[in-house]
């Protein structure tokens, strides 16, 4: 190990000066060393030369020792740092271990601090950077590194949050479906099923009273006298009874094989469907960094389904009134009848004022209505099958070209593609093919259950399209047509 500078190091604690000041023979002092070596002893004296004093000294300031080891802040050099500190309010100072200078250079190649006379003579052909320079770069990178860390703990706990709602809305769903098939369905039967075996039961129980008071009243005409018997026996009557079944169950498997095989297609859907729609979605963002990684929505979709009774008045009761949104509409766009009405000209776009909401490269336009909560349905018509229908939250993607503006072809929106050959079910960019073909008249009922997580397509007769099952909705949802060239879309009003 090197020594250390002497003209720069306190006798008494063999370190550089701190705070330096002068007493009257002349040697200096770390301010605090003296002042501590005085305070414990019986008299005062120099630590070096011995003198002595009759009263304590006053101590004063080395103006110019704390003006040559004062200088620029540095960061450490490993086993060389030759520290020395300013008085009050001072920064800590780097020293040169070799030349006693202040460090103020940083050597990129040997990654340490260096003074002038380092830089000249062993790092001559290095990069090197000013210390302050590469002091704020750590900074930086300090404050970065921050940031990154308060990210991913945000995103962590966005993460669990989902997590928890979505273990929740599960949980729900399968309680409901639970209910629905053991009282509805099982219990239904079941209650069928026993009503009956007790009817028979009873009737059995009777049917037995009865054959024990006839057989009573044989036994009491054995005892009687031959005339009396022969008398008495014409009145007596063996009565004739069908047989009763005693099977309880015998159509029960057949009774309950609709349920069987909707928990079959439950089954299928969450070993199949479920698995492949989730990872699909996380498949594309493995290479991503943690912190860009976001919770993303499971998206279970549901076949078509014939027409229920009833449905209709059902639906009329949640009829909502809806108008398209001008500001948002894309500039190819036409709106009409009060805003219900959204055209695609074909005589190219139109002259529209610059909105942060409006759709620049897109044929789309939303409503003006968002939902957070409740049950809403709506329908629209389609002058041909050109076309996208569905919600999207507030943050689509506007002022980008490509698709992924689109309704449905986004992690934020859900729609049913119409086209003259297939229906498909679109969301996250993904689309899957809705059996059956597109409606004759185009005309599409919308229904949505914000709080149940529930988006449901509806043909002209009430027949079910198709069904989004979605983790629940965080943001409002809005209405949103995207509209083929020549194409119009109407919003229907509610009925009267």
């Amino acid at each position: 190990m090197e020594s250390q500078n002497p003209s720069m190091t306190c006798a008494i604690c063999l370190d550089h000066f701190k705070d330096p000041c002068t007493i009257p023979c002349g040697h200096n002092f770390c301010h605090s060393c003296i002042k501590s070596h005085w305070d414990s002893a019986t008299n005062y004296y120099c630590p070096i030369c011995k003198e002595e004093y009759h009263n304590k000294p006053a101590l004063r300031r080395n103006v110019d020792l704390c003006e040559l080891i004062e200088g620029p802040g540095s960061l450490g050099v490993s086993g060389v740092e030759g520290r020395a500190a300013g008085g009050e309010g001072s920064r800590d100072v780097e020293l040169c271990h070799r030349h006693g200078k202040p460090l103020v250079l940083f050597c990129n190649q040997e990654k340490m601090s260096v003074c002038y006379e380092c830089a000249v003579k062993q790092c001559d052909s290095h990069d090197k950077s000013m210390l302050e320079e590469e002091r704020q770069n750590q900074e930086r990178l300090i404050k970065e590194t921050e940031r990154r860390i308060h990210d991913l703990s945000e995103n962590i706990n966005q993460a669990n949050v989902t997590l928890q709602q979505t273990c929740e809305w599960v949980s729900a769903k399968f309680q409901s479906l639970l209910k629905s098939l053991l009282e509805k369905k099982l219990e239904e039967q079941r209650d069928g099923t026993i009503t009956e075996a007790q009817r028979r039961l009873s009737e059995l129980e009777e049917r037995a009273q009865k054959l024990k008071e006839n057989k009573e009243q044989v036994s009491t005409l054995r005892e009687l006298p031959d005339t009396e018997l022969i008398k008495k026996s014409m009145l007596v009557t063996v009565p004739e009874y069908q047989d009763i079944c005693t099977e309880v169950s015998p159509n029960l498997q057949e009774r309950v094989s609709g349920v069987t095989d909707v928990l079959s297609r439950v089954s299928k859907l969450l070993h199949e469907d479920l698995e492949r729609a989730v990872g699909t979605a996380l498949g594309h963002d493995k290479q991503a960094s943690p912190q860009d990684k976001r919770p993303v929505l499971a998206v279970v979709p549901s076949p078509a389904a014939p027409f229920a009774p009833g449905l209709r008045e059902e639906l009329d009761s949640q009829r909502c009134s809806l108008t398209f949104d001008p500001r948002t509409a894309n500039s190819h766009l036409s709106l009409s009848h009060g805003n219900t009405r959204a055209e695609h000209l074909t005589s190219g776009p139109r002259a529209v004022p610059e909105d942060d909401v409006r759709f620049d490269h897109t044929w789309q336009v939303l409503c003006c209505q968002g939902f957070s909560q409740g049950v809403h349905y709506w329908e629209l018509t389609v002058s041909k099958p050109w076309a996208f229908v569905g919600v999207t939250y507030e943050s689509i993607p506007r002022k980008e070209k490509g698709k992924r503006c689109m309704v449905g072809m986004n992690d934020v929106s859900w729609s049913l593609q119409l086209d003259e050959r297939q229906l498909s079910a679109c969301h996250g960019g993904r689309q899957e093919p809705v059996s059956g073909p597109p409606p004759p008249h185009c005309r599409i009922g919308v229904h949505l259950d914000y709080d149940g997580g529930t988006l449901t397509f509806y043909g002209p007769d009430q027949s079910r399209l198709h069904a989004f099952h979605c983790t629940p909705f965080t943001h409002p949802l809005y209405p949103a047509c995207w509209i083929g060239e020549g194409v119009s879309v109407s919003l229907c009003p509610p009925r009267t």
